[in-house]
């Protein structure tokens, strides 16, 4: 089925290269599914000029900004009003977009399926991440963004889980992060023989500049104990180099100076500077032999490269990935990683037992990942 407008709306637009992936994800499945050409998408996005010139798609801005963030809501709402009643579907999604860590975002998406119902627009949620929901607001919105969709889609079961405790009874989908169907170059899927060059991301932990609640104390822990796990990592084995890279910049690569700069061996890693696209870091990641990831995005992506990683856990949705792929031993809750300083380095012990054998286990994860994408569920009355 062609459609004439399709609108996507999710955390775009807001340097997060692993959101940027997840938009290429979706429009690529409305490109297969559907046949939908891109100057048939319209992105909801924080940086419409800049997402327009991206993805060929048309944008309008995620929210229209005001001195209050009742004004802006409001403002949103008779600014989208006649642009969603345009629209022939809503797709919200994908993306951790369905938590309240962070509760204006959830208002605002809430927003967007309340909106769509007003102007008789059907929506979906596709293949989005859910939780944690600790408010009363928070689970209010959630129920009722849930049973108000034509179809409902996230990437784990225990988003699909939570939404039912929640009280969404509609049917919940599961199916992979959409970021797995960016288109993979054949560069990017080399082995190695041997494994020395480690891709290492980061993300500011309850730091002030960043996290809804500042700790200096629990960032520092985090910053010490990644430093010390890398360091043992790189004194034990003389030959492995690290590389620091951001899916988020500016905020990650501060923080990999951060560690950076409490490290005994600092001369043996690199800090990418600047910011990277989500295809860039596809093949920075495909030079690499293993990720050491904090950001989800950069362990989906890893994947998506078929390589092995580890996982340092700052988020549910970390944990959950790493069980879904069925190497949860390889994953760390952050706040340990400071009573553990040789988490790193039994990892890749493990790992190059058998290093031809771990390669082959991880291409078999990604493969399974890529072929359970599914499709965009639309209103079949479409």
């Amino acid at each position: 089925m062609r459609y004439m407008l399709i609108g996507v709306v999710g955390n775009y637009g807001n340097e997060n290269q692993g959101d940027e992936a997840i938009l290429e994800g979706v429009l690529v499945q409305l490109e297969k599914t559907y046949a939908i050409q891109r100057d048939h998408v319209l992105v909801f996005t924080n940086k419409p000029e800049q997402t327009c010139r991206k993805y060929g798609v048309q944008a309008k801005p995620l929210y229209i900004k005001k001195k209050s963030a009742p004004g802006s809501l409001l403002a949103t709402i008779r600014h989208h009003k006649s642009i969603i009643r345009k629209l022939d579907l809503l797709i919200i999604g994908g993306g951790g977009i369905l938590m309240d860590l962070y509760i204006n975002g959830l208002v605002i998406f809430g927003m967007y399926g309340w909106l769509a119902k007003r102007c008789h627009t059907p929506f979906v949620i596709h293949g989005a991440g859910a939780g944690p929901i600790k408010t009363p607001l928070g689970k209010r919105i959630l129920k009722k963004l849930g049973n108000t969709a034509a179809s409902v889609s996230v990437r784990d079961t225990a988003s699909r889980e939570l939404l039912a405790s929640i009280g969404v009874i509609r049917p919940i989908q599961v199916m992979t992060d959409p970021a797995f169907q960016v288109p993979i170059s054949q560069s990017a899927l080399r082995k190695s023989t041997t494994p020395k060059k480690f891709g290492v991301t980061a993300v500011p932990y309850f730091h002030e500049n960043y996290w809804p609640e500042e700790n200096s104390g629990k960032y520092e822990r985090y910053i010490n104990g990644m430093a010390e796990n890398l360091d043992n990592l790189l004194q034990k084995h003389t030959h492995i180099e690290i590389t620091f890279f951001a899916t988020k910049h500016p905020h990650d690569t501060n923080v990999t100076k951060d560690i950076q700069a409490v490290m005994n061996f600092p001369e043996r890693t690199t800090i990418v500077e600047g910011a990277l696209t989500h295809r860039d870091i596809i093949e920075l990641i495909g030079e690499q032999d293993i990720v050491i990831g904090t950001r989800l995005h950069s362990l989906i992506l890893a994947l998506a490269v078929e390589k092995p990683s580890m996982a340092v856990s700052y988020h549910p949705k970390v944990r959950d990935f790493m069980e879904q792929i069925g190497f949860s031993e390889k994953s760390i809750f952050i706040e340990n990683i400071h009573e553990n300083g040789s988490f790193f380095l039994d990892a890749y012990r493990d790992m190059t037992q058998d290093w031809d054998d771990t390669q082959a286990q991880f291409k078999t994860a990604s493969e399974k990942m890529k072929g359970q994408g599914g499709r965009i569920t639309v209103p079949p009355t479409l």
